[in-house]
This record gives C-alpha cells, structure tokens and sequence, in this order.
C-alpha cells in the first residue's frame, strides 16, 4: 500500500481581488478572494494560480475546464458548481459546505480536502491520485468509472458512496468512520479496508456473490 502523496502549498503574498465577475479563460494569478460571490458566473477554463479562496459563494458557478493550481479554498459553499473537466493539482479544499457539484471528468492530482460536508458529489470517469478527505462528510459520492490511485479517507463518513466501474489502487479505506457502499462493492479490488469493515460489508458482499445466510 502506497501512502497519497499530501499537497505542499505555500501560497506567496497575495493581492485582493480587485472585484468584478468571473471571465470565461479568465487568468488569476496570486490573488485572494475574500468572500467574493460568485453565485451563477461563468468562469469556463479560467485559471487559478497561487490562489486563495475564502468564504466564496460557488452557487450554480461554471468552470467546466477551469485549471486550480497551487491554491487554498477555505469555507467555500455552494450548490451546482460545474468543476467537470477540470484540473485541480496541489489543492487544498477545507471546511466546504457543497451540494452537486459536477467533477465528472476532472483531473485531481495531490488534494487534501480537510473538513466540511459535499452532498452528491459527482466525480464520474474522474481520475484521482494522491488525493486524502480528512475529516469529512460526503453523502452519496458518485465515482462511478472512476480511477482512483493513492487516495485515502481519514476519519471520514461515507454514505451511499457509488463504486460502480470505478477502478482502485492504493486505496485506503480503513480510516473511514462509516462506510457505506451503495453500488460497486466488486469495485473493491485494490483497497485496503479494516476487519470491522469487512463484518460490516459482509451482507453486501454475500449478496453481491449470491450467498444466502441463514440461520
């Protein structure tokens, strides 16, 4: 099992966002955004680098094919951002308050998203590696087809989470708090979960083979 590689973001001093909406292929470099609102904005394939997002409103956001890189979004909320597509490498998402949002697609590569809760989080034919949820809550995570190398889940919930065609390697579930597998628990191959999980999976997996317990 190899360990997800942790992002190392050191943001350089940032200049405030002068204010205005987001641009399509927008390009925002070393900036800070302080609880900007960008509620219904279409910044499809902007780029942001050396960022830092803070309290942000993401309602109903586009960015298909936007590019997050080196940046730091912390108490952002929002339902409906459109992230498909996009590219987030070295970034750290912290105590987010998510519903819907649409990765399917995206390139995530080297990111921690620490706290917080993501409701329906589509990650569809995504793919993934080193990436770590710590501490949070995702209810009804779709990866379905997904690849996922090097991911790992401390203390986190999990439920209804969808495996379905998803492919893994080095995946750590054992730190996940609560698991549950809605679909594609014969997806399981190439992660490492706790024995505890297994009694609890057990149901699921017998039905998934087709066993009947009884007695």
């Amino acid at each position: 099992m190899k360990a997800a590689r942790r992002p190392e973001v050191r943001l350089p001093p940032l200049e405030p966002y002068g204010g205005g909406g987001l641009e399509p292929d927008g390009d925002y470099d070393g900036l800070e955004f302080a609880e900007a609102d960008f509620a219904g904005q279409d910044g499809r394939g902007a780029r942001f680098m050396d960022c830092a997002l803070t309290g942000c409103a993401l309602d109903e956001t586009r960015l298909h094919h936007a590019r997050v890189l080196d940046s730091v979004l912390t108490g952002v909320r929002g339902v409906g951002t459109d992230l498909a597509e996009s590219t987030l490498r070295d970034v750290e998402l912290v105590d987010a308050r998510l519903g819907g949002v649409q990765l399917h697609g995206a390139v995530l590569e080297r990111v921690l998203v620490r706290g917080g809760k993501i409701d329906y989080l589509n990650l569809r034919t995504a793919r993934l590696k080193d990436v770590v949820f710590q501490g949070c809550v995702l209810v009804e995570p779709d990866f379905g087809g997904a690849r996922l190398e090097r991911v790992e889940f401390v203390d986190c919930e999990l439920k209804g989470v969808d495996l379905s065609a998803a492919t893994l390697k080095d995946v750590d579930l054992r730190g996940v708090a609560s698991l549950e597998i809605a679909r594609g628990v014969d997806r399981l191959a190439g992660a490492v979960i706790s024995p505890a999980q297994l009694l609890d999976l057990a149901p699921v997996l017998a039905a998934e083979l087709g066993i009947r317990v009884e007695g």
